[in-house]
This record gives structure tokens, sequence and C-alpha cells, in this order.
């Protein structure tokens, strides 16, 4: 459900973005992911072009293809780091209100 607020260039991003994480080894073609997220080819290299100023993706000389950076997936460390602290913090209390 879209708000007021939504932006379609935004929403694209966020869909290329997720759709990258498909294949993080080689990668996709402009032409592929243009065609994923319905756009066109202007558009894809545009959207490419900034989140390779953003660090995100990166282009693979070799092959033509872009594939994500390692900025995104090493949040997953933050995210994990977090819910440890978390259940860490739970077992305390439990162990607080659980002792004879």
């Amino acid at each position: 459900m879209a708000g007021k607020y939504t932006n379609d260039a935004q929403q694209r991003l966020i869909k290329l973005v997720l759709f990258l994480f498909n294949d993080v080894v080689n990668g996709y073609l402009p032409s592929e992911l243009a065609k994923a997220v319905g756009a066109a080819p202007g558009t894809m290299t545009r959207d490419l072009d900034n989140l390779d100023t953003a660090g995100i993706v990166r282009l693979k000389e070799e092959t033509g293809r872009w594939v994500l950076t390692q900025r995104l997936p090493q949040q997953t460390i933050k995210v994990w780091s977090a819910i440890d602290r978390a259940e860490q913090e739970l077992q305390e209390a439990k162990q607080r209100f659980t002792r004879n």
C-alpha cells in the first residue's frame, strides 16, 4: 500500500538492492537488472551509478556484471550482535527472577 510520500525512484532502488542479494557472487548485467525491476536501460544506468557512489554496488569490469559490495551484508553483523546482547540481557533477567 503506497503512502502519500512514496517515491517511485526510491522504491525502484530498494527493489534493485534486494534483487542483487539473489546472486552476490556473479552479479547481474544491467539489462537483467532493468528487467527485474521494470526500468529502462538509461534509468538503470543512473540507479547503478548512484548505488556505486554510495558504495553499495560495484561493477565487475571483467564480466560487466554488477554485484553488491560488502557494505550492506556487513550490517547483518550489527543486527546479530544486537540480538545476542538482547538475548544475554534476557537470560540475566530470567536468572535474577528464578534464583532461590
